[in-house]
């Protein structure tokens, strides 16, 4: 029986990604902050999996995560998925002290704990998948913290590949561009959201990599709209 451990996966890329992986053979553990959002997830996978585990917590902080590692347990997980993530639209000079160390927490920190945490009970084969973003190596206006949490994600992942392929684990770094979620519901602009790509395609893109045999690793894919980014 394989466990999977999805952070952020209320809804979007998060939720596309539970429904992808979700199998008779699998334990999904599915963590989220809104309890509404998470339970419309669990109730879609529910009768695709073999059990599904709810996990509320607020990754922003290190209790928060530290209350879902102990609500994980021990037995070792097969594949975790680092896709929780906040995004701060807005001039950098605007950007609260708060603002900026919530995007660390949830979008570094959240990371970096988990994966120091789990890397060392998770079996030869098993997967790390980072839900990076296009803001991982190139830069946008009024989106530099986010940017700033995508760029150290990315030195982060790179760095714990090259330490864990000695022990067979992988670690997978998705790349998508613009994609349309809720996330956009709250950034100002007419963003044309028929030209950004679906949480099904990112979702997609990760099934696909850990499907390769156990001895192939699919390291890095990039997702846009073949019309261009944003």
């Amino acid at each position: 029986m394989k466990r999977i451990l999805i952070t952020g996966a209320s809804r979007g890329i998060g939720r596309a990604i539970a429904r992808k992986l979700a199998s008779p053979e699998v334990t999904l553990l599915l963590h989220g902050r809104d309890t509404v959002a998470l339970a419309e997830t669990c109730k879609a996978v529910e009768p695709h999996c073999a059990t599904v585990v709810k996990l509320i917590h607020d990754l922003a902080t290190e209790r928060g995560v530290a209350n879902l590692i102990a609500q994980v347990g021990n037995d070792p997980l097969d594949v975790l998925v680092n896709n929780a993530g906040i995004a701060v639209v807005k001039p950098f000079r605007e950007i609260t002290l708060e603002e900026w160390k919530q995007t660390i927490g949830v979008n570094v920190t959240a990371p970096f704990l988990l994966m120091q945490h789990f890397a060392g009970q998770m079996p030869p084969g098993s997967s790390v998948v980072n839900i990076l973003s296009v803001a991982a190596k190139t830069a946008f206006a009024n989106w530099s913290a986010y940017c700033m949490s995508k760029f150290a994600l990315e030195g982060l992942s790179q760095s714990v590949r090259a330490e864990l392929r000695e022990h067979c684990i992988r670690v997978i770094n998705i790349y998508p561009a613009a994609t349309n979620t809720e996330i956009w519901d709250d950034v100002a602009g007419d963003w044309p959201r028929d030209k950004m790509i679906s949480p099904e395609q990112v979702a997609e893109a990760v099934a696909y990599a850990l499907a390769r045999p156990s001895d192939v690793a699919v390291e890095n894919i990039t997702l846009s709209n073949a019309a261009g980014n944003l």
